[in-house]
């Protein structure tokens, strides 16, 4: 799996504040000089996470931008959700349908869509159980996290078909 710039981006933006004093607030240039992040690119993130309610604005001398709610209360699976998407998304056929540009081939009886949902489920299902909270510590802290722990893929039998 990889990460847009956006997703990059908007999670460092929201660790970083994660990290403050509870009610504490960054500006757009202490994010920008503190993560090494253009001062256009987090102010773009920052209207993302502010209009996905993630983050919270306050104007003023003393303004800048907080989280919504306590990092243990966001999700990372809502976080990627509000930066990107996801990896699968069931409209995923409607877009890349193939030679044909009508209908895909595959559309009635398709092994990769299987594969698609199979893995986007495992992700939701990891990424629904983390929060902020658990990755501020840093790489020490989300050891806890292994990968066993994480993810437990039920093996299907085969032509099994998870919709």
């Amino acid at each position: 799996m990889k990460l847009s710039s956006q997703e990059d981006y908007g999670f460092r933006c929201l660790l970083r504040l994660g990290r403050e004093p509870e009610g504490g607030s960054l500006t757009i240039a202490e994010l920008s000089c503190r993560e090494g992040i253009s001062v256009a690119n987090v102010a773009k993130m920052m209207r993302v996470l502010r209009r996905t309610g993630l983050v919270v604005s306050t104007r003023g001398k003393d303004g800048g931008y907080a989280l919504a709610r306590p990092a243990d209360r966001i999700r990372v699976s809502e976080t990627l959700a509000a930066l990107g998407g996801r990896l699968f998304d069931a409209r995923f056929c409607d877009t890349h349908s193939g030679s044909n540009r009508a209908l895909c081939a595959h559309m009635g009886d398709c092994s990769i869509r299987s594969v698609w949902r199979l893995l986007q489920d495992a992700i939701d299902g990891a990424l629904g159980r983390m929060t902020l909270k658990d990755l501020i510590g840093g790489e020490s802290d989300m050891r806890a996290w292994s990968a066993p722990q994480v993810v437990r893929l039920n093996v299907l039998p085969t032509g099994y078909d998870r919709t």
